[in-house]
């Protein structure tokens, strides 16, 4: 009988020795199934990978399983996968099976899984960088991030041809594995804006309020890290029924510093009003609801740039940003947040100064395949799994509408003055 461990492959997929201790997963019933492993090391690379599991999953030709490594910022993760409904392996099981494929967001351990691997970056376009050192290596593009165990992957996504040419600086033995796809985010963003109304009437938001997003990565640069100014400022400034204020916090912070934690340094702003994005809740609505968006050097400010939102950046964060990135243009484009002028002034400069075409152009450095990630990426894998596609057009349309409670708990108590 075949198994996770045992599947059925095709002449072209390297053989891989089965070990001792492979578990025999006999309750199945059905088998000989293409297997697909997606390595999930954090809820940010989830998140990044379920756009890639939905080409997949439905196909019954194909069985997709889950498994989370060790690392520093994995907290949740397992949790967030078994609540999706997903079936995720334990790391040693899985490191002792053979599968066709596995997908990932990351590199770290992926040496000891035993398939053809493809890696996709986790974030928007390659933003961060080590320090500010001429020559300092940009995350995603090191040789330890593209060739795990010191030998190329199947397959490295990349969202835009231009990408190529810093691919072929940094690791060019990458270079013939290279497939430039795009960007999942990037086109489900774009598919949902025209749905935008129906966001905002989920968040509760009537005529004439504005929802400000203030968006935060991780690490010492981050917006997160000014939240014990910037917060107050916020809910003492904005003391009126017109501004409604939402964070979207990186999963990073809440698994690095515990959710418990997290939770306890927001309480006091979420008891006058404040609404907080959960890590396990879809980011990317709320994002095409917002009126103004107060953000940093993150990929979820860069994304919105996708939006008709003006951007206020927090700070700088020359030390952390890819001069070379869209995100280094973005610095120089949107106005900085002022600690010495009223918000309701600099948010009135931001949407006096806004200019579409401007905020275009840095969106257009996201990606070189608009709109074709999930048509370009399913192309992709079925040619690696040794399968013909599918006779439909990939899914990868609007967004589902977001749940304000989860945002806001206490909706329905008043807001205290």
């Amino acid at each position: 009988m075949s198994t996770f461990g045992t599947p059925a492959r095709s002449s072209n997929l390297p053989d891989f020795p089965e070990l001792p201790g492979t578990p025999a997963r006999q309750w199945l019933t059905l088998t000989g199934r293409r297997t697909v492993l997606v390595v999930a090391h954090t809820v940010t690379y989830v998140k990044r990978l379920l756009d890639v599991v939905t080409l997949l999953e439905s196909d019954f030709r194909v069985q997709v399983v889950f498994t989370v490594p060790p690392h520093e910022l994995s907290d949740g993760t397992v949790r967030y996968l078994r609540g999706s409904g997903g079936a995720v392996l334990p790391w040693e099981e899985a490191t002792r099976t053979s599968f066709d494929l596995a997908v990932a967001a990351g590199p770290r351990a992926m040496d000891r899984v035993r398939a053809r691997v493809v890696l996709l970056p986790h974030g928007a376009c390659f933003l961060k960088r080590f320090a500010a050192a001429a020559g300092s290596p940009v995350f995603g593009l090191r040789r330890e991030d593209l060739l795990p165990g010191g030998r190329p992957p199947a397959a490295v996504v990349l969202a835009h041809e231009d990408d190529r040419a810093a691919l072929a600086r940094s690791c060019p033995e990458a270079l013939p594995v290279a497939h430039v796809v795009g960007d999942p985010a990037h086109d489900r963003i774009l598919a949902s804006l025209p749905r935008r109304d129906a966001y905002r009437r989920a968040l509760g938001l009537h005529a004439g309020r504005r929802l400000i997003a203030v968006t935060s990565t991780w690490g010492p640069e981050s917006s997160f890290a000014r939240f014990e100014t910037l917060l107050p400022r916020l809910v003492h400034e904005l003391r009126d029924d017109l501004h409604r204020v939402v964070v979207l916090v990186h999963p990073n912070v809440w698994s690095g510093h515990g959710a418990r934690q997290v939770r306890a340094w927001l309480a006091s702003w979420t008891e006058r009003g404040v609404g907080v994005v959960p890590p396990d809740m879809d980011w990317r609505p709320v994002l095409c609801a917002a009126d103004l968006i107060v953000g940093d050097h993150g990929s979820v400010t860069l994304y919105g740039t996708l939006t008709d939102a003006p951007i206020l950046l927090t700070g700088t964060a020359d030390d952390e940003t890819n001069p070379d990135s869209p995100a280094a243009e973005l610095a120089l484009l949107a106005p900085a947040l002022s600690p010495f002028h009223p918000l309701t002034g600099q948010f009135a400069y931001a949407a006096a100064e806004y200019r579409r075409p401007a905020y275009e152009s840095v969106a257009a450095r996201i990606t070189s395949e608009p709109g074709r990630f999930h048509r370009n990426m399913r192309a992709l894998l079925y040619r690696l799994l040794g399968l013909g596609q599918p006779a439909h057009a990939p899914l990868g349309g609007p967004l589902p509408v977001p749940d304000a409670s989860l945002i806001w708990p206490s909706a329905d108590r008043e807001v205290p003055a």
